[in-house]
């Protein structure tokens, strides 16, 4: 069963963000440990990576977001079929008519006209609610982008990375060290801040 995943695939801008940087406290700072590489000898710098993929999929929001949106998309779909069902079932039941010589010409032409309205409406209608779930992916796509910088930013104060790096199944980085990838350590954080919404 094909499911648009509007999250997943809305968030899929979220790997474009590929370096969350977060410098509060490290501007102009030395950090010394293994995992910093040299820069000139001035600095050093403090990397570690996040895999977006495993964030979208764990991360309690993200998932909680996706599934109302899942939910919405099958209220839009359900609506939009009941619809084109009543609709299929007038052009049926109009051919039937036609075809039985039970319209005038002119009654003919109405009906046509107003069954060829009928559509119009339904297609401006699928195109309104389209455009709403999409209004509304882009809104909960900056949440989740929000939530995840803030997250990174109280977390950074303590931890003080230099540069914190996206990878989305491994296109980003050709390769890293695995003791870079903070992902489990940002996944349960969130996690933990997470408050979920009562649902009703």
């Amino acid at each position: 069963m094909k499911k648009k995943n509007f999250i997943v695939n809305g968030l899929l801008a979220l790997a474009v963000m590929t370096a969350f940087t977060q410098c509060d406290n490290n501007k102009g700072t030395t950090t010394n440990t293994g995992n910093a590489t040299p820069t000139g000898g001035v600095s050093e710098l403090k990397i570690a990576y996040v895999e977006i993929d495993s964030l979208l999929t764990q991360y309690n929001f993200c998932k909680d977001l996706n599934e109302a949106m899942m939910r919405k998309q099958e209220n839009v779909n359900a609506t939009l079929n009941e619809k084109m069902k009543a609709l299929d079932n007038e052009v049926r039941e109009f051919e039937r008519k036609y075809n039985n010589h039970v319209f005038t010409p002119e009654r003919a032409q109405q009906e046509q006209a107003r069954l060829l309205k009928m559509r119009q409406d339904l297609e401006a209608q699928h195109q309104r609610l389209m455009a709403e779930l999409q209004q509304e992916n882009d809104k909960n796509s900056m949440q989740l982008r929000d939530s995840i910088n803030s997250f990174l930013k109280e977390y950074n104060k303590t931890k003080g990375y230099s540069l914190i790096i996206s990878n989305t199944g491994a296109d980003n980085l050709l390769y890293a060290d695995p003791s870079l990838n903070i992902t489990k350590e940002i996944i349960e954080g969130l996690n933990k801040r997470y408050v979920p919404a009562e649902k009703k």
